[in-house]
């Protein structure tokens, strides 16, 4: 072990070093729906569910990856270069709409859809829905990533 100026630290550095080796292990022994194994473990890698999206073709899990390009998206090229305009440093890409946010009562559809995994190294889980006019412009801002259900 290298000489550390201060023991603490050496502590901190183990135990660190503990901690992201037990994680990996976990993280790579779990078993995912949708595994793309020929995509490296730092590809951005995400899954998503859409249900009720007027488009059966549309509807049922798909798996996104970037950096580099794969998955079973029908489109995944133009979804990763959707998702790389919508990043931008110091914001969340997948963030809901904001609870105090003045919404139109409109009512898009019953289209909803879940996505889970990795981008730009941080963990997603969000949901989408056409509930009102804000959740239709949040769903309509990740065309082609989601389906576009304009025309459904």
């Amino acid at each position: 072990m290298p000489r550390f100026a201060s023991p603490a630290l050496a502590l901190a550095l183990a135990a660190l070093s503990t901690a992201t080796t037990a994680t990996t292990s976990a993280t790579a022994s779990a078993p995912t729906a949708l595994a793309d194994r020929n995509a490296p473990a730092s590809a951005d890698r995400l899954i998503l569910t859409v249900t009720h999206s007027g488009t059966p073709a549309a509807d049922g899990a798909v798996l996104l990856t970037c950096h580099p390009v794969g998955g079973t998206h029908s489109a995944a090229q133009a979804a990763c270069d959707r998702l790389d305009e919508l990043t931008t440093w110091g914001t969340d890409p997948f963030a809901p709409v904001p609870p105090d946010s003045l919404c139109t009562m409109q009512y898009g559809g019953p289209a909803t859809a879940r996505v889970t995994g990795t981008w730009a190294g941080r963990p997603v889980d969000a949901v989408f829905t056409r509930s009102d006019g804000c959740e239709i412009a949040r769903w309509d801002s990740f065309v082609p990533i989601l389906p576009d259900t304009a025309g459904a």
